[in-house]
């Protein structure tokens, strides 16, 4: 982190300055706020145009500000009063030439050294490379190089998130997560000095720290001496009145313009404002004052006395009383000097549930449940549970039912209990016990409904599809009025309509959870399936439409929220048949989720592992086929689709004969546990890798079983396939672009170009591979069909798995355990592979076999 940075996104602002101090040319004025690079794009111009030329530099500063030539000190030694002095100057400067002069924050030059600048420029002396700082006063002659003309004026902003994203990877030598870099982003504003600083410290503490391939940033920043000083030399001394109202915007901004001034001054706020400390915004309803950087503030909070902010705090929070928000009033509240108000706190700790802001909601709801309310102390216990705290979850929700004030309350601890061991400590049984504990109770009253919705969601964690859609109906036919009721009915509803493709059943899910959409944490496990039912449907638009409404709500939440929201917008990717742009949001999530047990880690899992497999990803996929093998109890239904991932994650490697029998054990399994629309995808990623004959008896009784275009594509395509018809493989193509399935359109083109080939006809072939191509540029997929396609080799499938895990380093002992062959078979599919492609090493075998995780 001490190594000098790297330069980067200036480079048309670079060019700019470049041509400015060549020789012959004036020069330019470089301005921008504090932090920008102004200095650093100077000195990078500089060294590459000054050939040979002397760089003279001057630089300005508050320590020389009233020292005339003080900018120039250590240049010549000279009178320091007079005309003469700056003609003495001038000529010395004369004797230089040519040179080029730089001059550093020219706004805080001293006298002399301004109007030496200002004959250089205008006597053209040399050219001048000058920077200042805006806003910011600067001496007359400076102002009047860009006012009339002397030296055109570029100026420089801070960088944006993508470019700051680029740096803060290139510095570290390693891929941001997405939301790690927009939060340093928005920290810094994309100043690279602040970044600078910031970066050292929050990887010295290991707060920012290289989790599952990708740098990840949590928890809260901490302000380092050297930046504090930095923004404390920026900022200058404050009186107490200005320093008031910064300290002020520090703990609570934005706040409305009349009250900011009505709680200081309004020359107070003026001047802040002036000094370009504050920013209003007068776009809104009511103006808004704010910090005029971020950075500003964390640094006024790290250095603000305790007993300060407690007293700021509880002015804030008493200016606030009656506000609609309770979030910012219960935010204040907590840490000031006022007396709780239990109700406002958990008030304020339902409305950041609602907002899914779990860490906050967890914080709000530990205040309010201190305070002895039933209400406050469940809601505590829930956050807890989301927040994947589940022990601590179960000691609340254990103490909650033993001591519950009546029947109905105790059986409402107990349901969240289940839903605690269900989802967050997966002890499927004790749920059971704990459920049947709860029904058996007389005293139930009221929350029966909420039970038995949890009966239902135990139900399907079970894998048992057959009662489940009308029992969640009937449950939902009520109207409850209970969220958690409604949504663990709706979500059943979803999970067994997805599986079992009932369309009619997902749609009435959708319909019946919309409500609730935004209103709970469980709304997200509600939209995975209500994603995965559209997805086995075969209708991936409404599939991202579902999951872009609740992804989007969560995309700036800490906390398990927007993880969760990543894993939505991923598998939204993936039902629409684009494997790599469903990589960047379900890698970010897994480097999110690392570490915990979230129940979304498993589904995430899942999705990217298929994703690489899809894109040939086998160096990234094979750490995560392990774990495929540990699943979460409420995702039984979800085991077919495991074994999918593993199929492609292994064909991906190369190993194409054992990935067809993990999609036929994957159909296999589906089948058992009469989940015909997983069965359909089974035997779709079957035919795709080249086992129709199977696929096509079997899909045609399926069509018969499930709703949606997926079935029917998927039977054309098989049959296609076992026909050896390419024609028809083309219109299979067809019929999957159509359906929005670039990748399984891309393999049946691939494979009518594999039949054209074989027949003879190179150039149908190649008109086959160059749409199978097309397809595989829209979705980036990289099957071991199209790869066929697009590099023929005159092998057969077992040769070419053999040649391909052999260029990939195993042993004629692991290819055979990989292939289920033996040694002495392997042995000769080499030697024929060898013949035929004429090597007779395996160096050259690597050199001619590309295997798909190379890709």
């Amino acid at each position: 982190m001490d190594r000098l940075w790297p330069f980067t996104g200036r480079d048309a602002e670079l060019r700019d300055v470049v041509a400015a101090v060549r020789p012959g040319a004036a020069g330019i004025l470089v301005a921008g706020p504090a932090g920008v690079g102004k200095t650093r794009l100077v000195r990078e111009a500089v060294a590459r145009a000054a050939g040979r030329r002397r760089v003279v530099w001057a630089l300005g500063a508050n320590a020389t500000r009233l020292t005339p030539f003080g900018a120039f000190a250590g240049l010549l030694d000279l009178p320091v009063e007079g005309a003469a002095a700056v003609a003495g100057m001038l000529r010395h400067l004369l004797r230089l030439r040519p040179f080029v002069l730089a001059v550093d924050d020219a706004h805080l030059l001293d006298e002399l050294s301004a109007v030496v600048l200002h004959r250089v420029v205008v006597r053209g002396i040399a050219p001048v490379v000058v920077t200042v700082r805006d806003p910011a006063p600067a001496p007359d002659v400076v102002v009047a190089l860009w006012k009339d003309d002397l030296l055109p004026r570029l100026d420089v902003a801070p960088l944006d998130p993508p470019t700051t994203s680029s740096l803060v990877a290139r510095v570290l030598d390693g891929p941001v997560e997405s939301g790690s870099a927009q939060r340093l982003w928005a920290l810094t504003r994309g100043s690279p000095l602040f970044l600078r600083h910031l970066l050292a410290e929050e990887v010295r503490t290991q707060r920012l720290s290289r989790r599952s391939g990708l740098w990840l940033w949590s928890g809260d920043p901490r302000v380092s001496a050297e930046l504090a000083t930095l923004v404390d030399r920026e900022i200058g001394g404050l009186e107490p009145p200005v320093l008031d109202v910064v300290d002020l915007l520090a703990l609570g901004e934005p706040l409305g313009l009349d009250a900011l001034t009505a709680l200081t001054s309004r020359r107070a706020v003026e001047e802040a404002e002036t000094r370009g400390l504050v920013g209003t915004d007068t776009t809104a309803p009511a103006p808004v004052a704010r910090l005029a950087h971020p950075v500003y503030g964390e640094v006024r909070r790290s250095a603000m006395g305790m007993m300060r902010a407690r007293h700021l705090r509880g002015v804030l929070a008493s200016h606030l009383e009656g506000t609609a928000d309770p979030i910012a009033r219960a935010v204040l509240l907590l840490d000031s000097d006022l007396p709780p108000d239990h109700d406002l706190l958990l008030r304020a700790a339902e409305a950041a549930t609602a907002f899914h802001d779990l860490p906050l909601a967890e914080r709000l709801a530990h205040a309010a449940a201190a305070g002895g309310g039933w209400r406050a102390r469940l809601a505590h216990a829930a956050t807890l549970s989301w927040l994947t705290r589940g022990e601590a979850a179960e000691a609340a929700l254990c103490d909650l039912a033993g001591d519950a004030p009546s029947g109905p309350w105790r059986a409402r601890a107990r349901a969240y209990r289940a839903g605690n061991l269900l989802f967050t400590l997966r002890r499927l049984d004790a749920a059971d016990e704990v459920l049947a504990e709860a029904l058996a109770d007389p005293d139930a009253g009221a929350q029966r409904p909420t039970l038995e919705a949890m009966g239902v969601a135990l139900d399907v964690a079970r894998g048992r599809t057959g009662a489940t859609v009308a029992r969640a109906l009937a449950l939902l036919d009520d109207d409850p009025a209970d969220q958690l009721t409604r949504l663990l009915a709706t979500s059943a509803l979803a999970a067994v309509g997805a599986v079992t493709g009932r369309l009619d059943a997902v749609r009435t899910a959708g319909g019946a959870g919309d409500a609730a959409a935004l209103q709970g944490i469980p709304a997200f496990g509600l939209t995975d399936w209500l994603v995965t039912g559209l997805r086995l449907a075969g209708l991936p638009v409404q599939a991202q439409d579902v999951a872009a409404r609740l992804a989007s709500s969560a995309a700036d939440l800490p906390g398990p929220a927007r993880v969760m929201g990543l894993v939505l917008s991923g598998h939204a990717a993936l039902a629409a048949g684009r494997p790599a742009d469903a990589l960047a949001p379900l890698r970010d999530a897994w480097a999110g989720l690392d570490g915990s047990e979230h129940e979304f880690r498993f589904r995430c899992r899942t999705l990217l592992a298929t994703a690489y497999g899809l894109t040939g990803r086998a160096d990234a996929a094979r750490p995560l086929l392990d774990g495929l093998v540990d699943t979460h109890p409420a995702y039984t239904l979800h085991a077919p689709d495991d074994l999918l991932a593993r199929a492609w994650c292994v064909a991906a490697e190369g190993a194409v004969t054992p990935a067809v029998r993990l999609a036929e054990d994957a159909a296999d399994l589906a089948r058992r546990q009469d989940s015909p629309a997983y069965e359909v995808l089974a035997w779709q990623t079957a035919t795709q890798l080249g086992a129709s004959a199977p696929a096509a008896s079997r899909l045609e009784a399926l069509t018969r079983r499930v709703e949606g275009p997926r079935a029917g594509a998927a039977l054309q395509h098989a049959r296609a396939s076992c026909a050896q018809d390419p024609a028809a493989l083309l219109d299979a193509a067809d019929a999957w672009e159509r359906l929005g399935d670039p990748v399984a359109a891309g393999d049946a083109a691939a494979h009518a170009s594999e039949l054209h080939r074989r027949r003879g006809r190179r150039g149908s072939a190649l008109s086959a591979a160059a749409r199978a191509q097309g397809l595989a540029d829209r979705s980036g997929a990289r099957t071991p069909a199209l790869l066929a396609a697009v590099r023929p080799l005159p092998l057969t499938v077992r040769e070419r798995e053999s040649a391909v895990l052999a260029a990939q380093g195993l042993s004629n002992r692991a290819i055979a355990e990989r292939l289920t062959l033996s040694v002495r078979t392997v042995e000769g599919h080499l030697y024929r592979a060898g013949r035929k492609l004429g090597v007779s090493d395996r160096a050259a075998l690597a050199r001619l076999v590309r295997t798909p995780g190379s890709e």
